[in-house]
């Protein structure tokens, strides 16, 4: 196995997995909280509230759209990244969004959670328009895992945690282990990041994205750097939380076997514009 490289949260990264802006600060704050298990009584200066991890249940397919977007549009200058894309995804679903490179797929992904800010049209989430919504709670209902996995320098465990530890909550360590056992990592908690080969860090990435309950799981390209194995095992990890969770995603791929493998639905970009959607089937066997 060959070892992921560990990289610390910054900028950007920072705000897609936790929409969050100083990480310095959530490191102090397990450092508060593992030094009050010490008997000797002291001040305390913030409660965490224990947290169990809540992971959709078998959410069945619906005919009402968990997300959708009304001319979804960004121009830089004079160049066009996504132009009137309008869909929609409902809860339960998987939702592929495939096409050439630079065809804007990464770019319309990081419109829906405010990553980026439209220049035209907007998102409605569970009939909200997402102008409406914190950034940080924006991005926590819709998780985003990026294509390289962006960890802390610690354990898996504290990893997990962060997120929940934001919002003064504590992770459950029944819910780390669920969350664990969810992406094929059963026993991993205490391990050091560093150790982790790149499949097992992007499996990781996507249990820590997990641990803030999203409504929607954004995937961008989350196998496109890893080797055939560790696909192969990413790959699994999406189709057991699909199968046994129900949770709603929504995947960029340039792959359409893995589309087709993944997803309910595909909506292709050429140009930053949508040309086609629709089932499967449809859609990539025409």
């Amino acid at each position: 196995m060959t070892p992921a490289t560990t990289v610390i949260l910054s900028g950007e990264s920072r705000k897609a997995a936790h929409g969050v802006e100083e990480p310095q600060a959530a490191r102090t704050e397990m450092k508060v909280e593992r030094r009050s298990h010490n008997p000797a009584p002291r001040p305390v200066e913030q409660k965490h509230e224990e947290y169990i991890v809540k992971i959709p249940v078998t959410a069945p397919l619906t005919s009402d759209p968990i997300l959708r977007t009304e001319n979804l549009s960004r121009a830089v200058k004079d160049k066009v990244l996504v132009e009137d894309a309008t869909f929609e995804v409902r809860a339960g679903e998987v939702l592929a969004i495939v096409g050439p490179s630079g065809s804007g797929k990464s770019s319309l992904l990081r419109l829906l959670n405010r990553l980026d800010e439209p220049t035209g049209g907007t998102v409605y989430v569970e009939g909200i328009d997402y102008r409406q919504i914190a950034p940080r709670e924006l991005r926590r209902k819709l998780g985003l895992v990026n294509q390289r996995p962006y960890l802390f320098p610690d354990t898996v465990e504290q990893n997990l945690r962060f997120g929940p530890l934001q919002r003064g909550e504590t992770l459950s360590q029944d819910s780390i282990e669920q969350l664990l056992t969810l992406v094929g990592l059963a026993g991993y908690a205490s391990r050091n990041v560093a150790n982790l080969s790149g499949g097992e860090a992007q499996r990781v990435s996507v249990a820590r994205t997990l641990a803030n309950s999203p409504l929607v799981l954004l995937l961008d390209e989350p196998t496109s750097a890893l080797d055939d194995t560790s696909k192969r095992e990413v790959e699994s990890s999406i189709q057991r939380i699909v199968r046994d969770q129900g949770l709603t995603c929504i995947i960029v791929t340039h792959d359409t076997a893995q589309a087709a493998r993944l997803a309910d639905r595909a909506l292709v970009l050429e140009s930053g514009r949508i040309v086609s959607q629709g089932p499967i089937s449809e859609v990539l066997h025409a």
